[in-house]
């Protein structure tokens, strides 16, 4: 939560034009004045959409390594009540994915930042961030998780950049985020991998 406080307190500084060309306006959920709901649940849809589309184009690709790497030796077997994956769900929501994409996805890669590969849409090329992600391979890991498992975590990060300059804010990188999160952990949970 000190990610997403640091992010917003950062920019809140300024303008609601600030927080907006940061990609932190949420559709518009955090800006003060009338709220327009139209506007906050279509940008809640398209951030949606974007990482179901993503999600069904990795987890495949994903899994085939998953299994490699991990090469589990049980079947698959998940048992989870209802409200604990609720619980879990919202953890990787609010406590993982909204915090670190709202700083490193929003405040990191505003459109001031001075590092970053230009992605963009047809109007408007915006920066982002995904030579900064390479910090998400270089990290320390524990031992258990230092090589190729890090690619677990690099490659996804390039793909929030790209969802954060292709959409213009972090909705569809928090969704993403959190899907790749709970599908691992699905993943190391199913097979008793961890």
């Amino acid at each position: 939560m000190t990610f997403l406080a640091a992010a917003w307190s950062l920019v809140w500084r300024k303008d609601d034009d600030r927080v907006r060309r940061s990609g932190l306006a949420l559709g518009g959920l955090v800006i003060p004045g009338r709220l327009d709901i139209a506007r906050v649940l279509g940008a809640a849809r398209d951030a949606a959409l974007w990482a179901l589309l993503l999600t069904a184009i990795i987890a495949v690709p994903y899994f085939c390594g998953w299994r490699l790497w991990w090469q589990p030796r049980l079947s698959f077997s998940l048992a989870m009540r209802p409200l604990d994956a609720a619980d879990e769900l919202l953890g990787q929501v609010l406590v993982i994915a909204l915090p670190e994409e709202a700083f490193y996805r929003g405040y990191c890669s505003r459109d001031s930042m001075r590092f970053g590969a230009e992605m963009g849409r047809a109007r408007g090329a915006r920066r982002a961030g995904p030579c900064r992600d390479s910090r998400h391979f270089c990290a320390r890991a524990p031992r258990d998780r230092a090589g190729p498992a890090r690619l677990a975590v690099f490659f996804p990060a390039l793909v929030f950049g790209w969802l954060r300059a292709r959409t213009g804010g972090i909705g569809a990188s928090v969704c993403f985020h959190a899907s790749c999160n709970v599908y691992s952990l699905l993943l190391g949970r199913g097979y008793g991998a961890y």
